[in-house]
């Protein structure tokens, strides 16, 4: 009993934590690179390389059969998912130059705000303010959307910052300029992100094998990558990497980038739902501004931290519109059905 616990409290919750102070540690390492001279081009298309050569032999190792044919027309989705997935991370690596981590952590909670918001565009969602579902995600959006303005644009007093020098070489101090379009850099990788997640989802539903459409992404984004750094990164010398930080950070976000993430959430959310993996997201946010005090020598204003607070309520909110009409819907089902048990009831009487 004891080892049941612990496998399904335990083990989640230490992967959950563990995924969120990675992502953090990842963004923390890439600031302080690009502050030594890494090109975020050659970042990008150095890890994407890495990650699809990882995670190549997964397609040997867990072969799926009774596949659909890999026709062009689902190439042509997983090529455009890569274009899509390149322009988010350019966006949020150049974000990051020119803010912080705090802040990418912060801005990050905007996804299902707007993930909500293209689904009404594209009629994949009704927009029913009857219903307190569809009120609690319009709300939380428009709270996300406002505590995302006031963290990029309102300063405030300083409330946290490092009593002793930056242990980099280099100055990491953002001008206010160089933060809002940082700022608004970071929310342009959240629409991205979202329109990757909805097109992701469209192109699972036609080729249900998310290994393989991981493995191709990573390598159509290597490419892509590669090709634009060829033409943009005109300094030969820039795909040289060195050792003290730059090939560490490539490497650790090959293998622990957003490929690592996504599986582990995958994992979560098929063993204790959306909301438990959603309430881990404010960790990533502290950790954030203590490494970015401690190891950046970035300063915390009293705005980011109201703006931070405000964009978590508004993205709780959409997440608990969305996971409560998810219950109306099973609810409603079940009645329709009701000699029906729901999943994992049979557990429970056992």
């Amino acid at each position: 009993m004891a080892r049941l616990d612990c496998k399904k409290e335990v083990v989640p919750f230490t992967a959950m934590a563990s995924v969120e102070c990675i992502s953090v540690i990842l963004n923390t390492l890439y600031k302080a690179a690009a502050a030594k001279g890494l090109s975020y081009f050659v970042y990008v298309t150095y890890s994407y390389a890495l990650g699809a050569l990882v995670y190549l032999p997964l397609l040997f190792i867990f072969p799926r059969t009774g596949l659909p044919p890999l026709k062009p027309s689902i190439l042509y989705r997983i090529l455009l998912l890569s274009v899509i997935g390149y322009a988010g991370n350019i966006c949020i690596f150049k974000g990051i130059e020119y803010s912080s981590p705090t802040l990418a952590s912060a801005i990050s909670n905007l996804q299902p705000a707007f993930t909500f918001v293209l689904a009404v565009i594209f009629r994949m969602e009704k927009l029913d303010l009857g219903s307190s579902s569809t009120r609690a995600k319009t709300i939380g959006t428009i709270l996300s959307v406002s505590g995302a303005l006031i963290a990029i644009l309102y300063d405030g007093p300083v409330i946290l910052s490092s009593s002793s020098p930056s242990s980099l070489e280099y100055p990491l101090q953002t001008p206010e300029t160089n933060w809002i379009l940082g700022g608004l850099l970071l929310v342009a990788f959240c629409i991205l992100v979202s329109v990757w997640y909805i097109l992701q989802t469209h192109v699972i539903k036609l080729y249900p094998a998310e290994v393989t459409v991981v493995v191709l992404f990573s390598l159509c984004t290597s490419i892509i990558a590669a090709a634009v750094c060829f033409i943009v990164e005109t300094d030969t010398s820039a795909w040289r990497l060195r050792t003290d930080l730059a090939l560490p950070t490539i490497v650790l976000y090959g293998l622990f980038g957003p490929t690592f993430t996504a599986t582990v959430h995958t994992w979560g959310l098929h063993l204790k739902g959306p909301v438990y993996v959603t309430i881990f997201r404010p960790i990533a946010i502290v950790i954030a501004a203590a490494m970015g005090v401690m190891f950046l020598g970035d300063v915390l204003h009293l705005g980011s931290a109201i703006g931070a607070m405000i964009l978590l309520v508004g993205f709780y909110g959409v997440i608990w519109g969305k996971a409560n009409e998810e219950t109306m819907s099973k609810d409603s089902a079940s009645a329709d059905h009701p000699g029906a048990s729901p999943d994992g009831e049979h557990l429970l009487r056992s």
